[in-house]
Formats: C-alpha cells, sequence, structure tokens
C-alpha cells in the first residue's frame, strides 16, 4: 500500500477509495477535534468525517461511496469541532477546490470524455473548416436569428481555446508526471 498523502487531493475519480491523514497538533483527534469536510456545487454537497488515528485524522472514503458522488466541481472547507449543544466548538481550518470526475470503469459506450475547453474548440475548428451544417450555422430561438460569426471572428476564438486547450494539456501532463510540452528549445 502506498504512503498516505497529507493533503486533499485536487482531483478524484467517483468509484475509487480516498484516503489521506492530516496532523492538527493545535486540535488533535485524542483531544477529542473531529476533522469534517464540506463539499459543495450548485448541484448537491458531500460530507466527509475523519477517524482518529492517534492524535492524527484520517480521512478515508470507501469506493462504494465515491461512486455516488456526482461529477462536477466543488468548493470544499475543513473545519474542527469539539463538544456538543451550547458548548460546541467549531473552527474553519482551510478552503479550497476539487474536480470530482466520472469513472470511466463505470461509463457506457458513447461517453464524451472531452473537455468543455476542447468541445469548443472542436466545434469552432469544424465550423472554420465548413464542415459544420447549416443548423449549426445558424439557429433560431424565440424568433431570434443567431447567424454564424465572421471568419476573423472564428479565427480568435479558436485561438483563445487553442490556448486554452494547450494549458490543459500541459496540466494534465504535470499531473501524469510528463513534461509540460511548453519548452521553447534555443541552439546557439
Amino acid at each position: 500500500m502506498p504512503d498516505i498523502p497529507t493533503t486533499e487531493p485536487h482531483e478524484i475519480l467517483a468509484g475509487d477509495t480516498l484516503q489521506w491523514k492530516k496532523s492538527l497538533s493545535d486540535y488533535p483527534a485524542s483531544g477529542g477535534w473531529t476533522l469534517k469536510y464540506r463539499l459543495i456545487n450548485a448541484s448537491g454537497k458531500i460530507d466527509i468525517t475523519a477517524a482518529a488515528d492517534g492524535i492524527d485524522h484520517l480521512i478515508t472514503v470507501t469506493a462504494a461511496t465515491s461512486a455516488a458522488y456526482t461529477a462536477g466541481t466543488y468548493t470544499w472547507t475543513s473545519y474542527v469541532e469539539k463538544g456538543s449543544g451550547a458548548s460546541l466548538e467549531r473552527y474553519t481550518l482551510s478552503t479550497g477546490t476539487i474536480i470530482v470526475k466520472p469513472s470511466l470503469a463505470t461509463q457506457t459506450t458513447g461517453y464524451d470524455t472531452r473537455s468543455h475547453v476542447k468541445k469548443v474548440l472542436d466545434a469552432l475548428e469544424s465550423l472554420l473548416e465548413g464542415k459544420a451544417s447549416r443548423d449549426a450555422q445558424q439557429i433560431t430561438i424565440a424568433g431570434q436569428s443567431i447567424t454564424k460569426m465572421p471568419p476573423e471572428e472564428l479565427l480568435q476564438w479558436r485561438d483563445y481555446y487553442a490556448d486554452k486547450y494547450q494549458t490543459e494539456l500541459a496540466k494534465e501532463n504535470i499531473t501524469n508526471e510528463k513534461p509540460a510540452g511548453n519548452r521553447i528549445k534555443v541552439q546557439f
């Protein structure tokens, strides 16, 4: 079994077992403190409670529990509590963002794994190549007709999304311990 991380994950896969450990000298688990997490976004919330591991707090989420997590970006907060009722003490420790990704092991065929940025980039490139259908070039919503953008504007948006997509790829490479792919080679 690998070493247990001591920081919150930035990204998780629904259906995976999650585990990390926090050492909080001011709020030891052996002193009656309980570490909790709340993850929240527009579609729901996730509550996680750590277990005491000596003086440390061990956070474990079973695969069965995380399988029920809805994919999306969540804002999280961690806090400690001690006591109850009128004697309850509660202190917020930190906040952050976490991405819950769907488990590909449970997906059926036809699941689109592209990010929003990649989907928009592909659509713009399709329009520029003239492969888009007439319906994709013009749409009427509530009596308002929206017509395709001029080629110059499409090119600007394509370049914008191409840059954003390259940033996504670089981040993914760094996460997977590969070169970011954005090096500039110079020869003297």
